[in-house]
């Protein structure tokens, strides 16, 4: 009697689970999809629009990109925090709007933990120190004796307040005790336009953003911030190597839904979205900017954001970095 009981009470069991996992491989959005990209352009932007053909195939929907920039990511963040938890609103999230503005700015409009679900830790990079070519250095060294030369005259950008182009060259300063002033942009386009006008001498800036601007000299790299040398870049040292030891500062892209979106649609979206990212073209374009291709599970995405978030809360007390 009571191993029949218990085949009875595992089949009750498997048949409530069956419908769920049903659900989950079945569930396509009732309406277009909404990609929210929180900065204006560049590689978030890039990212964003690789993968939603793929999307609008497998949900059959539309998919569409919206840029939605402004105050460090948050933004666009903040609309999807408050968007409707139905699948049909997505965002396209990066270091500063998730890690970095819960500690950098006094009082954000959501709780980056509490207000949003992480879906895939999509692709991580390191990025590099980046100069225009009018500055008469080539190394670290040489841009500390050049910036110290000159206190105060000196300007760096970044692609947003809070962006890890921002908290980098923050480190960077409080480590070689470095004057120079902060110029924030509404995303990496126009951030490296005037690094390239050389209306601002340095940035640390992802890849995708730098490569296309090397061969011909429009800019140049003097180190990257990853713990290894870049494959695409091998005789750029590292901030390590450079004489900053454990300076590591990695960007990365992910994607999450707003709070109480069911699991079963978290399941789709990351099933699909790990599909898109391993596809063999869109791995390649990425691979071609010099991203890694993570593709992650929504439990260790979370764990990620868990992780990343106090590491650079630590930053800004450290640095006295500020959103304004």
């Amino acid at each position: 009697m009571r191993i029949e009981f218990l085949f009875r009470l595992l089949s009750i069991v498997i048949g409530m689970a069956l419908p769920i996992v049903g659900h989950a491989a079945d569930w396509k959005p009732s309406n277009p999809v909404r990609l929210i990209v929180p900065v204006q352009g560049g590689t978030v932007d890039i990212l964003a629009r690789l993968v939603a053909p793929k999307l609008e195939q497998a949900l059959g929907q539309p998919v569409i990109v919206e840029d939605k920039g402004g105050a460090g990511g948050n933004i666009g963040t903040d609309l999807v925090a408050k968007s409707a938890p139905n699948g049909e609103t997505i965002l396209v999230g990066f270091t500063a709007p998730i890690t970095v503005n819960v500690t950098l700015f006094d009082k954000l409009p959501y709780d980056p933990q509490k207000d949003l679900v992480p879906i895939t830790l999509a692709v991580t990079t390191p990025q590099f120190l980046t100069v225009n070519p009018s500055l008469p250095v080539h190394t670290v060294a040489e841009f500390i004796q050049y910036a110290k030369e000159r206190p105060g005259k000196l300007s760096y950008g970044s692609i947003s307040i809070g962006s890890a182009s921002h908290l980098t060259m923050e480190m960077f300063k409080s480590a070689a005790g470095l004057d120079i002033v902060h110029i924030p942009y509404k995303g990496s386009a126009p951030a490296v336009a005037d690094l390239l006008a050389g209306n601002v001498q340095a940035e640390f800036l992802v890849p995708g953003n730098v490569l296309p601007y090397l061969k011909d000299g429009k800019l140049r790299v003097i180190a990257s911030t990853g713990r290894h040398r870049f494959p695409a870049t091998p005789d750029v040292p590292t901030m390590i190597e450079s004489g900053f030891k454990d300076f590591e500062a990695t960007a990365w892209i992910g994607f999450l839904a707003p709070a109480g979106t069911p699991q079963a649609i978290i399941d789709r979206y990351n099933t699909e979205l790990v599909r898109a990212l391993h596809s063999p073209d869109v791995t390649k374009k990425l691979t071609d900017i010099q991203f890694e291709v993570v593709a992650s599970t929504p439990a260790e995405f979370a764990q990620y954001i868990r992780w990343e978030t106090p590491r650079w809360a630590k930053v800004i007390r450290d640095t006295g970095a500020k959103a304004n």
